[in-house]
């Protein structure tokens, strides 16, 4: 869950980072010094491209100790991020896409595998794998708006979440009790993943999210309930999903969640 020191704490581990890391593009050597490729720095990308020609970071199957976007018209693809200081990829910004990296067992700070914060971004074909509450409340994926800004049109397709302990994603709005009652985060798509939980009541929670379509997901555990919508998350279109034989119910929804949703009789409460 997000935290009051969660701004300082990424200012500090930014300013020890070698700044060497936060150019590196699809041109960038492959094959670091043994120092460097010893210490592993968890890579910082604060150079963007433009809509028409994004900024590339190709990692080639490199390894990294984690990833932190904060620039607009980004594509990150193709690293692996092993036991990274979690969350263990974190994008903010706008047209941002983060596609074929693989994150294990993320450690500290909620223990999260990726966090994303904007508008326009794209969250193909990743594996998060070991995300465990040893470190907090771990999440696959997740997004808030406290000290962060609302998100809006947002992919998350083909993605795999294997052996997470609480959600495969996690969403919450401005408005969730939590967050600081400014603009809204909608439009978020979620299609074609594959989502393993361990402890959480449901796979997929909504607070205060509104215009989610949640198809074609595959549910492999036997959680309570897949989906919980709660907190005026409404217009929600669900359909086509696969859930556990195990799972209660597909969809867990509050009164105040109801207008506009499309999809199979909800179970109960979220």
């Amino acid at each position: 869950m997000p935290t009051t020191s969660r701004r300082a704490l990424r200012a500090l581990r930014a300013v020890a980072l070698l700044t060497a890391a936060a150019a590196m593009n699809a041109t960038a050597p492959l094959h670091p010094s043994p120092a460097s490729a010893a210490a592993r720095p968890r890579l910082v990308i604060t150079h963007g491209g433009t809509a028409a020609h994004p900024a590339v970071y190709d990692g080639h199957s490199r390894t990294v100790d984690g990833i932190t976007v904060e620039a607009n018209h980004v594509i990150v693809e193709n690293y692996r991020v092993t036991r990274p200081e979690a969350p263990g990829i974190e994008i903010t910004g706008d047209d941002i896409t983060v596609r074929n990296n693989t994150v294990v067992s993320p450690h500290g700070h909620d223990g999260d595998g990726m966090r994303f914060f904007g508008d326009h971004l794209r969250i193909q074909h990743n594996t998060v794998r070991g995300a465990s509450n040893r470190y907090g409340h771990a999440d696959c994926m997740q997004t808030f708006a406290s000290d962060t800004p609302p998100s809006h049109h947002v992919l998350i397709e083909g993605n795999r979440c294997e052996h997470v302990d609480n959600m495969c994603v996690m969403a919450e709005g401005p408005d969730d009790g939590e967050g600081d009652g400014h603009g809204h985060t909608s439009d978020l798509v979620i299609r074609d993943n594959y989502c393993e939980t361990l402890i959480a009541s449901q796979a997929l929670m909504f607070e205060d999210v509104q215009k989610v379509t949640i198809t074609g997901n595959t549910f492999a555990a036997p959680t309570d309930h897949a989906i919980g919508l709660a907190i005026h998350s409404t217009g929600a279109h669900v359909r086509h999903n696969w859930t556990n034989p195990r799972v209660r119910y597909e969809v867990g929804i509050d009164a105040s969640s109801r207008p506009g949703y499309r999809g199979p009789k909800p179970g109960g409460a979220p």
